[in-house]
């Protein structure tokens, strides 16, 4: 029996292009409804206390220790990486700015936002998910609870006005880091390290990176919930769906990022505040 050359089939390129594409317009479309949904909810209906509560105490003061030792090394980590070349321009005294700004206007924000996303988004869906698989939501309409009054308006609440007041806390720990290791191991002095910070920080930066967080918030619930309402059955599925949450969450950051710093920026030349320059 003879054999010929083995043929590979590959997948049609523009078929498989084509199924991505009406993947993510699926779960974008699905995404949109959901969020119209839970405002809906929110602007027109009571937000449950006692869930509320439950919310802030697992989102807000658990995630204390993650946010602030997170906060710390990140303005440790900045004074170790930029000591060096402040040194070798001999603008090692400006350290606390090249910190401090960075922190309140970028990576307080966005590194607490991710943290949060990998902690409170990934066990909302899986929480959610759980619910859904062993019919916990259905029983809930069944009760005639509604499963987005009842287990998301207070999740999207509580991310909203926690995730801000652990973006501050996360500055906060940064800027006391920073200026630790920049004072006690690089040697610079404490009154140049607090002098340039004031000179170089703002209430509009202060003001742009809690709006960040805001939004980081509210992307952060949603997408979670979201994923945990249209989680696959099995352990697989839920394993799944906190995944995505995470994955999802933070593609939403940095596109929200992105487009806000756009934003930012376009605004702050209308608030009439100078920039001070390295001297």
């Amino acid at each position: 029996m003879s054999s010929g050359p083995v043929v590979l089939e590959r997948p049609d390129l523009i078929q498989r292009l084509g199924q991505l594409t009406l993947a993510f317009v699926q779960d974008t479309g699905q995404l949109a409804l959901f969020t119209c949904e839970l405002l809906v909810w929110l602007l027109t209906h009571r937000w449950r206390r006692s869930v509320l509560v439950s919310a802030l105490y697992q989102i807000g003061y658990e995630s204390i220790p993650v946010v602030i030792t997170t906060g710390g090394f990140i303005g440790m980590v900045m004074a170790v990486q930029s000591y060096d070349q402040l040194r070798y321009m001999h603008l090692e005294t400006n350290l606390g700015a090249v910190i401090n700004i960075s922190l309140v206007k970028e990576l307080g924000p966005v590194l607490a936002a991710t943290m949060l996303a990998g902690r409170v988004g990934c066990a909302m869906a899986a929480e959610l998910g759980t619910m859904k698989i062993t019919e916990q939501i259905d029983a809930l309409r069944v009760l005639g609870a509604n499963p987005m009054h009842y287990l998301v308006v207070p999740r999207f609440v509580a991310s909203v006005v926690m995730v801000p007041i652990l973006t501050v806390l996360a500055d906060a720990a940064g800027v006391l880091g920073g200026w630790f290791f920049a004072t006690r191991v690089c040697g610079v002095d404490g009154h140049h390290y607090w002098t340039h910070t004031e000179e170089f920080i703002n209430w509009f930066d202060l003001i742009g990176g809690i709006v960040k967080a805001v939004f980081f918030g509210g992307a952060i619930s949603i997408v979670a919930c979201q994923r945990g309402f249209s989680c696959k059955a099995g352990a697989e599925g839920v394993g799944e769906a906190a995944t995505q949450a995470f994955v999802y969450g933070f593609v939403a950051i940095l596109v929200i990022d992105f487009f806000l710093g756009i934003l930012l920026n376009a605004l702050y030349p209308l608030t009439g505040l100078m920039t001070t320059t390295f001297n």
